[in-house]
């Protein structure tokens, strides 16, 4: 907890590092300090809240002051310019990763396409799947060793940009090498086979982006860095973040609305009004600027605007003529609905299996050396390429292959490109072969096989196909490669729902809709594993440029979720779980208000004064005292003190049990409605001369200060001598107190040899002298919303005397937190 409270009164230095042996076993274990169950997995400590709220100390109140209407219109010009520039950037990425992609998957493809076709006659199959083993080996294996490079860049990146969003610092989560290692590694993955989407980097590639560029430096390349004074606040970056993950889901599925609603829904826990509008029109950036490119790539048609993002559905459409053609009816639905539950079934089934390998993996592989994670990886590609090769060439049928000449326009179109991606692999006569059309293609392609392809896929084949990609993706998603998990999941249910026409149309003779069977399963499948409603019902329908699917689309993954939620989380708040990350959810339960901010709060706090000696400010960082034991050591030198008062207060402290002291004296802060002695004022500093009951005075709150805040004020030399005025101390402008955002200083790069210790620093001019604050009374649910509504860090608890009696992080309010409380509550009842 990087913060100090500026209080006057008696000195106290505090933190809860050391006081393990007066909490319960229950309070260590939520806290992460030790863990009875090894199946448990609760939340860190070590994980930082960003400071949404901002520091209004008068550094900042000086930039306010010259802020006028011209230079409010720059600032405001700078980031709309930044806003295009985020979202261009994005689309440039998606550009980069779907070229390689396609490169390499249609060398791969050929060129084992082609040896198949031969050995089918010459009997050398086995050197076919060599091939193939040696050119997926060798994608997945650099796509490993990146993530070695940079171990954050390994899987989706979703769970750790929901958590940055919601307000919870990930270290090197949006870092330039993250982005080099997660983009690069991705088309290397996707190209070699492994059950993965790029979709889901793309939105990880995006935020990295919104947190880079404002910045105008990189951490990791240290000569990357230009002076850009602007947007150096964790406010701020994290407004562009969600911008740019927006812009990565418009990117990825051409639905720039869906982005916006994304960015809401799945990551902010706040949300600035005014940041609405900067993040639809960077997600419309990165759309049309992926669509003018890949257009002009793939059509020669610059300008036309026909691919607008990496995953395509394509248009649902009837044959034109086709009068008992309809895309879906109302006695459809039913069926929508009994997809939903089976979706969110078996999106369940999915999580549940994942979360059991994601914790072998932390116990069994994690620990081991780095390369065993590579070799692992290895082993998902092997036994993936095996399983698509034989499953190719053994268990699919030869299907007649419809012809589309009667087809006119869009549709034939359509029809005409699905045909030309179809695998005859050992089928002759005008026949192709189901099951290696599927699995020997890109996942894009196999999708708009099963939304458009006129010809019926085998029953048993797609039965096969959807059992064989729900494993090999589930132990797929938690390898050390950047991987998504959008579009595996979009084609295991596609092949579900396309097995229920196929059923429907056969087996009962309905009239039904293939493509929409198909797309109402992936919608299930999808939903039924992430969770995802209102955001992933716009994102499915700008990507069928098909509103009338929106009615169907919404009640399948609402059913979905709702049967999913009866059994686990989403597949990303899983993931979040298994990091310990203390994720904040939408609002508590109504049986949490019966707990109090006094309930949660954390008591053993770090006070430093207004006025403090360097010397004192360093031990502050090092020494570690309770409030009853730095009560025990003022009671002591007060017992020759001749006020009867003091000495009357002294013995009943001295009274106390020791196991029960520092709760008794801060209950006695908490009760408190009256001020014993006068307040230490923020001008003035402690002094040897003080009487007892001027040292005795009680811990006043002045405002917060962050401890990185502090480190600045001595590296730089901010102080003034005893025998001075504080007003000769030098002054820091906002610029120089934010210059080394966002890694600052810490405590260990100060030459202790060149500071006097003497010396007194006045921290007055840069606390924030009136963040948000809350009574010990103040009932649980109002402390959550207030805390995440503003996007705090900090939220200290003040009694009626105006005393700073503990303070409420993020960690107090998560939900295991909260139980263990509750518990607690009610053993005391």
């Amino acid at each position: 907890m990087e913060m100090m409270a500026c209080c006057g009164g008696g000195l106290c230095c505090q933190c809860c590092c050391n006081e393990g042996d007066t909490r319960t076993p229950e309070e260590l274990t939520i806290l992460g300090e030790t863990r009875e169950d090894e199946d448990e997995i609760l939340p860190r400590k070590d994980y930082e809240s960003l400071d949404y709220d901002r520091c209004i100390n008068e550094p900042f109140l000086e930039v306010l002051e010259g802020l006028d209407n011209k230079k409010a219109r720059k600032y405001e010009a700078i980031k709309w310019i930044l806003v295009f520039a985020i979202g261009v950037s994005t689309g440039l990425t998606g550009l980069f990763v779907d070229f390689f992609v396609r490169l390499f998957t249609q060398l791969k493809f050929s060129l084992v396409g082609q040896s198949v076709e031969e050995c089918s006659e010459n009997g050398c199959l086995a050197l076919s799947l060599l091939e193939l083993l040696a050119l997926n080996v060798m994608f997945i294996f650099i796509s490993s060793v990146l993530v070695l490079v940079e171990p954050v860049a390994a899987g989706s990146g979703i769970p750790e940009i929901k958590s940055y969003l919601n307000g919870v610092k990930i270290p090197g989560i949006v870092r330039l090498r993250t982005f080099i290692c997660k983009v690069t590694g991705v088309l290397f993955a996707v190209a070699g086979g492994l059950f993965v989407g790029k979709e889901g980097p793309m939105i990880h590639s995006g935020a990295i982006l919104g947190a880079g560029l404002p910045q105008f430096q990189s951490i990791t390349f240290k000569k990357i860095r230009f002076h850009f004074p602007y947007f150096r606040s964790d406010r701020d970056k994290r407004d562009f973040v969600s911008a740019g993950a927006a812009a990565g889901v418009a990117a990825a599925f051409g639905a720039p609305i869906g982005g916006t609603l994304f960015s809401l829904e799945e990551g902010s826990s706040f949300w600035n009004q005014a940041l609405t509008w900067k993040v639809l029109f960077c997600s419309m950036s990165a759309t049309f600027t992926l669509n003018f490119f890949r257009s002009g790539i793939n059509f020669n048609k610059w300008g036309s605007f026909q691919l607008p993002g990496l995953l395509n559905f394509g248009e649902f459409k009837c044959v034109d003529g086709d009068k008992m053609c309809h895309l879906w009816t109302a006695v459809d639905l039913a069926f929508f609905v009994l997809m939903g539950v089976a979706g969110g079934l078996l999106g369940a089934l999915f999580n549940c299996i994942n979360k059991r390998l994601a914790k072998y993996r932390m116990r069994n592989v994690h620990p081991k050396a780095r390369f065993i994670r590579v070799l692992e990886s290895l082993l998902v590609c092997m036994v993936t390429t095996l399983v698509i090769f034989v499953a190719s060439v053994t268990l699919g049928e030869c299907r007649d292959l419809v012809s589309t000449n009667n087809n006119t326009s869009t549709q034939g179109s359509v029809n005409e490109e699905v045909n030309s991606t179809i695998r005859r692999f050992f089928c002759y006569n005008n026949t192709y072969n189901d099951m290696a059309t599927l699995f020997f293609n890109p996942q894009e392609v196999a999708i708009h096989q099963l939304f458009h392809q006129n010809a019926t896929f085998s029953p048993v084949t797609l039965l096969l196909f959807f059992v064989l990609y729900f494993f090999l993706s589930c132990w797929t998603y938690g390898v050390s490669v950047p991987s998504g998990l959008f579009v595996p999941s979009l084609l295991c249910g596609a092949s579900l729902g396309r097995l229920v026409a196929n059923v429907l149309k056969i087996n009962f003779h309905m009239q039904v809709y293939a493509g929409t069977f198909a797309l109402i399963g992936a919608a299930a499948f999808l939903g039924g594993v992430v969770r995802m409603t209102i955001s992933l019902t716009v994102i499915l329908i700008e990507s069928t440029n098909e509103i009338t699917y929106g009615l169907p689309i919404m009640i399948t993954l609402m059913v979905a979720k709702w049967t999913g939620d009866f059994f686990n989380k989403g597949i990303y708040d899983i993931h979040i779980h298994l990091k310990g990350v203390p994720l904040l959810e939408w609002e508590t339960e109504v049986e949490m208000d019966k707990l109090t901010a006094s309930d949660i709060m954390e008591p053993n706090l770090t006070y430093v004064y207004p006025h403090t000696r360097i010397q004192s400010l360093v031990a502050s960082k090092s020494s570690v005292l309770t409030r009853a034991g730095e009560q025990r050591r003022r009671c002591q030198s007060m017992k020759s003190y001749p006020s009867s008062e003091l000495r009357n207060v002294c013995d009943e402290q001295t009274a106390v049990e020791p196991a029960e002291e520092g709760q008794d004296i801060l209950q006695q802060m908490l009760e408190r409605r009256h001020v014993p002695y006068p307040n230490l004022y923020p001008d003035q500093s402690p002094s040897e001369e003080w009487t007892m009951e001027e040292r005795f005075r009680p811990l006043t709150f002045h405002g917060l200060i962050l401890r990185s805040q502090l480190v600045n004020l001595l590296i730089r030399g901010v102080c003034y001598a005893e025998n001075q005025s504080s007003a000769s101390q030098p002054r820091l402008s906002h610029s120089e107190m934010t210059e080394d955002y966002p890694r600052f200083p810490d405590i260990h790069d100060l030459d202790l040899a060149l500071l006097n210790p003497r010396m007194i620093v006045d921290v007055t001019p840069y606390m924030n002298p009136c963040p948000y604050t809350v009574s010990p009374n103040t009932h649980v649910s109002q402390v959550f919303n207030l805390f995440r509504t503003m996007g705090l860090r900090h939220l200290p608890v003040v009694n009626a005397v105006g005393e700073i009696v503990g303070i409420i992080t993020r960690h107090n309010l998560t939900y295991e937190f909260l139980v263990a409380k509750l518990r607690q509550h009610y053993i005391t009842i």
